[in-house]
């Protein structure tokens, strides 16, 4: 990231930026490639992107590699992704702690598999010291899974009489979810063109601002992402109200 292209944000920050990585698919059926081919380069442009991102004076960075809803996908590009995952933490590990990346997971583990679920338990305890970037990568995530997942501990706690309902607040939910300890995303981004949400962050988006760009995510590039910020710095964000 050069010095000139980190001038070009926003006079208002991006905190915490999460993104709806979509398009590594199509972006290798369009060559006549398989798949999985997609997957990969779109590994490639997590890295560039992670590598940007503190220069562009995001502090968190949330990536959405997995939903829950993917396991439908055929056998073979599934356990594609799940070999992607497990090389790019390998590869990456090392890179990441030098560079001050802090890497955390939110999702349902349990249905991954167990050398995954080891790779990812490795990475975060590696990195857990690191704070020039928060990196979160959501890995079989499904937003109201997350949700229904919060409620159900809560309902166990107020069960065992270690919780009041009276004391169920919005900052005692969000605290059980996966992200809690998080700050709420200021800024999503989906790539590829679709406009959807698609079950990501439902909670903790629920006043983010959203960019919906045409471009693939294999071709999504540190200097769109700056010119994407540099716009967010020009929105009103009211949160409800109005300004004065």
């Amino acid at each position: 990231m050069s010095k000139d292209l980190a001038g070009e944000v926003g006079l208002r920050p991006v905190n915490h930026l999460a993104i709806i990585m979509d398009g590594n698919g199509r972006w290798a059926t369009n060559r006549g490639w398989p798949r999985l081919v997609g997957h990969r380069r779109g590994a490639e442009r997590v890295r560039d992107i992670v590598k940007a991102a503190p220069d562009l004076g995001i502090r968190w960075l949330t990536l959405y590699a997995f939903s829950t809803e993917n396991w439908k996908r055929s056998t073979e590009e599934v356990l594609g992704l799940m070999a992607i995952f497990a090389r790019y933490i390998e590869r990456e590990a090392e890179r990441l702690a030098k560079a001050g990346v802090r890497v955390r997971f939110i999702g349902e583990r349990g249905r991954l598999d167990l050398k995954l679920q080891r790779l990812m338990a490795g990475i975060e305890a590696r990195t857990a010291g690191c704070d020039r970037l928060n990196l979160t990568i959501a890995v079989n995530y499904g937003g109201r899974d997350e949700i229904v997942r919060a409620a159900r501990k809560l309902a166990e706690q107020v069960a065992a009489g270690l919780l009041d309902p009276r004391d169920l607040t919005e900052g005692a939910f969000a605290g059980a979810l996966d992200t809690g300890g998080l700050p709420d995303p200021d800024l999503v981004i989906r790539t590829s063109g679709e406009t959807r949400t698609s079950n990501f962050l439902p909670w903790q988006a629920a006043y983010a601002e959203y960019e919906f760009t045409g471009t693939l995510w294999p071709d999504f590039t540190a200097e769109e992402l700056a010119g994407i910020i540099a716009r967010f710095g020009n929105r009103e964000r009211r949160f409800g109200g109005v300004l004065r």
